[in-house]
C-alpha cells in the first residue's frame, strides 16, 4: 500500500472550498473506496503523486495522452508559443486555420469545424445547429453513451429505453428531459419505433461509435450503418460523438474505422494534446448555418487559444507523421491477451472489451454490448481490484465504467508489469 499522507492531508483542505474536494467527480474515488490521490508530476507513461509514489498511468488524463505525458515535441512547441506568440488575443490566428485544414484531411465526414473549448461545448453546439437547420426540437440519444454534462444529455430511460427520458440530475427541467429521447445501444428497433413514435419531430441522433463512458463498448458496423439509413430517409441529423474515440481507435477516428460517415463530428481531447479544447465539425450545408454566417449562434471567447492549438496541431502531426496506430494495437492486443491467459489460469470467464487503444475489463460473464448489459457488472469486485492494481504500481481509472487506454510510450516491461499485476488483483478481487 503505498503512502499517501499529503494526498489525504490536500483532500481535507480542498473539501473545505471544492465541492466534495474535486473538479471532476469520477476522480473522487467514492466507486472504488478511499481517497483520490493528488499528483505531482507526469511523465512519459507514469505518474508521481504528491507523496513521492509512481504509478504506471492507463487514464491518460481521461485519453488525450496517446503520445504520453509531456511529449518533448509538444513541450518544445508549446514553449515557442507560450514565449513568442501569447496566450490569448480574442482574434482570429493562423494555427486556427492550421488546425481545421489538418481535421479537414483526416477526418472524413469533416468540410468545416469550429473550435470551442470542451467536448460538452462540442456536443452541445452540434445538436443546436441539427435542431436549427431542421426546425425540429427532440433528439435521440442512447443509454450509457456520454455526451458531456449539457442539460440534453442528463437524462436516463427510466423504466425502460423507449420511454420519455426524466431528468438524471437536478436542475434539468422537465421539457428538455422530454426533448431527449433514449434508445438501446446497438438495437436499431428501439430507435426506429422511437422515430415512428415522433415522426417528423427528430432533429438529430447523437451515438459514441465506440461508447467509452459505460466502460468500453463498440457498436457494431450493421448497427452504425442501420443508423445512417434511417437518417437519410428520415432527414435526421447523425452526429458522432468522437471525443473520446477520435483519433484514438484510428486516424480519423471511428468513422474511418466502421466506413460510415456522419453528418456531424464532435471532437476533443487528444485534437488538445492534453489542454482544454473541443470541437464540432461536418457538411459544409450544415455548418454553413454556423453565425456569423448563419443563424445558429455559437460563440466562445478562448475558443481558438493557441496553447491549445499548438499542444493539438502537434499532437495530430505526430499521429499522421509516425503512425504510432499499429503499434498501438499490438500492445493493447498484448495486455488483452494477457489479462485472458490469467483469467483461464484463475478459472475466471469475464469479458473484455477492446477497440484499439481503447479497453475495459468487465466483472460480469455478460456479453457487454449495451447499458443494460454493462450494469450486471459487480462493481464492489472492480473496486478490490482497483485497489490491489494501484498498490501495485497501475493507476487504472477508478471506476469500473471507464475506459482504459493504452498509450505510444508505454514499453514492453511496462505491460509484463500490468498482465503480471492483473494476475494478482484478479485473485484479490475474487477471493
Amino acid at each position: 500500500m503505498p503512502k499517501l499522507t499529503r494526498s489525504a492531508e490536500l483532500f481535507e483542505k480542498a473539501k473545505k472550498f471544492i465541492p466534495g474536494g474535486v473538479n471532476s467527480p469520477v476522480r473522487a474515488f467514492k466507486s472504488v473506496g478511499g481517497n483520490p490521490i493528488f499528483m505531482a508530476k507526469g511523465q512519459g507513461a507514469y505518474m508521481t503523486d504528491v507523496d513521492g509514489n509512481t504509478y504506471l498511468d492507463y487514464v491518460g488524463s481521461w485519453g488525450p495522452f496517446i503520445l504520453g505525458s509531456m511529449h518533448p515535441r509538444i513541450t518544445a512547441a508549446l514553449e515557442r508559443t507560450l514565449t513568442t506568440i501569447g496566450t490569448s488575443f480574442g482574434t482570429p490566428i493562423e494555427m486556427e486555420i492550421e488546425m481545421a485544414e489538418l481535421l479537414v484531411e483526416v477526418v472524413p465526414s469533416i468540410e468545416m469545424v469550429r473550435m470551442v473549448n470542451s467536448g460538452t461545448e462540442a456536443t452541445m453546439s452540434a445538436v443546436r445547429l441539427a435542431r436549427g437547420c431542421t426546425g425540429r426540437d427532440k433528439i435521440i440519444k442512447f443509454e450509457g453513451c456520454y455526451h458531456g454534462h449539457g442539460d440534453s444529455f442528463l437524462i436516463k430511460a427510466g423504466s425502460g429505453a423507449l420511454t420519455l427520458g426524466a431528468p438524471d440530475s437536478p436542475g434539468v427541467t422537465k421539457g428538455t428531459a422530454e426533448d431527449t429521447l433514449n434508445a438501446k445501444y446497438n438495437d436499431i428497433a428501439s430507435v426506429e419505433l422511437l422515430v415512428a413514435e415522433n415522426k417528423g419531430n427528430i432533429a438529430a441522433i447523437i451515438i459514441e461509435p465506440v461508447a467509452g463512458n459505460t466502460g468500453v463498448i463498440p457498436a457494431k458496423k450493421e448497427f452504425l450503418q442501420a443508423l445512417r439509413d434511417l437518417c437519410d430517409r428520415e432527414g435526421i441529423v447523425l452526429i458522432f460523438d468522437e471525443v473520446m474515440c477520435g483519433f484514438r481507435v484510428a486516424l480519423g477516428g471511428a468513422q474511418e474505422l466502421y466506413g460510415i460517415t456522419p453528418d456531424l463530428t464532435t471532437m476533443g481531447k487528444i485534437i488538445g494534446g492534453g489542454l482544454p479544447v473541443g470541437a464540432f465539425g461536418g457538411k459544409r450545408s450544415l455548418m454553413e448555418n454556423v453565425a456569423p454566417l448563419g443563424g445558429v449562434y455559437q460563440a466562445g471567447t478562448l475558443s481558438g487559444n493557441p496553447l491549445a492549438l499548438t499542444a493539438g496541431i502537434e499532437t495530430l502531426k505526430i499521429l499522421k507523421d509516425e503512425n504510432p496506430y499499429p503499434e498501438l494495437e499490438r500492445k493493447a492486443a498484448f495486455l488483452e491477451a494477457g489479462f485472458r491467459d490469467n483469467m483461464q489460469k484463475l478459472g475466471l470467464n469475464f469479458v473484455q472489451n477492446r477497440v484499439g487503444s481503447m479497453a475495459c475489463l468487465f466483472f460480469t460473464e455478460t456479453p457487454v454490448e449495451s447499458y443494460d448489459s454493462a450494469i450486471t457488472c459487480d462493481t464492489e469486485m472492480f473496486g478490490r481490484y482497483f485497489t490491489s492494481m494501484l498498490n501495485q504500481g497501475i493507476y487504472l481509472a477508478p471506476s469500473q465504467f471507464e475506459a482504459m487506454f493504452t498509450s505510444a510510450v508505454h514499453t514492453d516491461a511496462d505491460l509484463d508489469k500490468t498482465v503480471k499485476a492483473n494476475y494478482i488483483a484478479l485473485q484479490a478481487a475474487t477471493k
